[in-house]
């Protein structure tokens, strides 16, 4: 067993059983084929049959489980030992495993081992040992969130200070007022400090000189208005916010407010021209939807779909239309827009017709139009044209179809084959050998090769 073909693997999840089959063979009673894998390197299975061991009492075997790839010295096997530890109250034993790998320098391991010391009495230690790394966004963060706990945020408040100060010009351009901050999270956590200290206007006060007004979706600034219901100055600046992450949060507090209407009405004024309807569509015909406006919801979409048919709008309006028992007029959109295209109907659109002619006793149908799209014979299209050969009950043919695409499909090729009980074949495929890619060395010239 070796470290780096052990992370490549489970990194890629090629040549390896994934988690979602070692936890559908399990589901399906196959356990000692689990066990079996586990012993012979497959690393999703040992994690697996450790797991289910600790659940059932044996722990001494879950951890006889884990001990050969521990023995590698590979950070993810050790942590899974080690949460497993703590789960079972054995803390100091889990901080023991974990040190060494904090101490080598493993930001990964360093965060887990830091978040692991602060729920165990000892998050001074774990400040100190963060605060080095201030400079690195992730360690930053943890570092924030351990402070809490340390009752150290002032510590960490100055640490933060010091490196906004330290903040660089990104380029040489003299017109440019762009700073590179490292970490790139520095004012966001300091704001999270400060809010926390009860100085909410210093909060928003940083909030504002942001670059970056959200991530992964929420608007750090939108959530500190919200929780300390300012609702004025959420309107306001809802209003002003482009993403509409911002007025999403308002909708939100209306909606938990019991103020329905408020909230569709807060969406609607953001949504009065097409480019703000396009980001809140989705979360207005949501909002509609929880309350029994399922019809409302589907005219919102529909409308702004008419002259802006993006794939993940039209998949979500076709969504409804499903839900609702209307898929017929779900096609007739489509044929539409279809129409609108001179006739041209690209894979991304058109396999939202499947299951809308699925609803519709059109599954047959279905099957014969896939095979003569243009992408039909595509390794994507394969996904979904096996999938209607299942529900038809025609596995077989299902199987065939993934089997024309095997550099891509196992994973999929392999459930088929588990939910056929045929498990041998399933893992005989997953376990293929994949040769890695090679980068060859660059040699000074750019490619002109697309899509470069």
């Amino acid at each position: 067993m070796d470290a780096d073909d052990l992370d490549y693997r489970a990194r890629t999840l090629t040549a390896c059983i994934p988690p979602p089959l070692v936890a559908r063979l399990l589901e399906l009673g196959h356990e000692r084929e689990v066990e079996f894998q586990a012993g012979r390197g497959e690393w999703f299975c040992a994690l697996g049959w450790a797991r289910l061991l600790g659940n059932r009492g044996q722990r001494e075997q879950a951890l006889e489980v884990l001990s050969p790839y521990v023995a590698t010295n590979w950070w993810p096997a050790a942590q899974a030992r080690a949460e497993l530890l703590e789960g079972w109250g054995r803390a100091e034993e889990a901080i023991a495993l974990s040190r060494p790998y904090a101490e080598a320098g493993d930001r990964l391991a360093l965060v887990f081992f830091a978040r692991l010391l602060a729920r165990h009495g000892h998050s001074g230690e774990a400040f100190m040992l963060l605060r080095a790394g201030i400079q690195d966004w992730f360690l930053a963060d943890c570092l924030v969130d351990v402070a809490e706990t340390a009752g150290m945020d002032e510590e960490a408040a100055v640490l933060l200070e010091g490196r906004m100060e330290a903040a660089v010009p990104a380029c040489n351009d003299p017109d440019c007022d762009n700073r590179r901050m490292e970490p790139s999270n520095a004012v966001d956590l300091l704001a999270t400090i400060r809010e926390r200290q009860g100085r909410i206007e210093e909060a928003i006060t940083l909030l504002h000189t942001r670059e970056v007004t959200s991530v992964n979706g929420h608007d750090q600034l939108a959530d500190l208005l919200a929780r300390h219901d300012r609702i004025t100055e959420l309107r306001a600046y809802a209003a002003s916010d482009y993403h509409g992450h911002a007025v999403q949060r308002l909708a939100e507090v209306l909606e938990e407010r019991d103020d329905v209407e408020g909230a569709i009405a807060a969406y609607r004024t953001f949504g009065a021209t097409p480019s703000g309807m396009w980001h809140v569509a989705v979360p207005l015909s949501e909002l509609l939807v929880r309350h029994g406006r399922g019809n409302e919801a589907i005219e919102v979409l529909r409308a702004h779909t008419e002259h802006d048919a993006e794939d993940w709008l039209v998949h979500t309006l076709c969504t409804l239309y499903a839900d609702h028992g209307r898929s017929r007029e779900g096609l007739a959109h489509l044929d539409a827009i279809k129409a609108r295209r001179d006739g041209k109907e690209d894979w991304d659109l058109f396999q939202m017709r499947l299951p809308l002619m699925a609803d519709c006793g059109l599954l047959d149908e279905a099957i014969e139009l896939t095979r003569a799209h243009p992408e039909g014979d595509t390794r994507y299209a394969a996904w979904a044209l096996s999938d209607m050969l299942d529900k038809a009950g025609r596995t077989e043919e299902a199987d065939a179809v993934l089997a024309q695409h095997p550099a891509v499909n196992s994973s999929l090729r392999a459930e088929r084959l588990i939910d056929l009980g045929r498990i041998q074949d399933a893992v005989r495929l997953l376990q293929q050998p994949i040769r890695k890619p090679t980068t060859p060395a660059w040699d000074g010239a750019y490619s002109t090769e697309p899509p470069f």
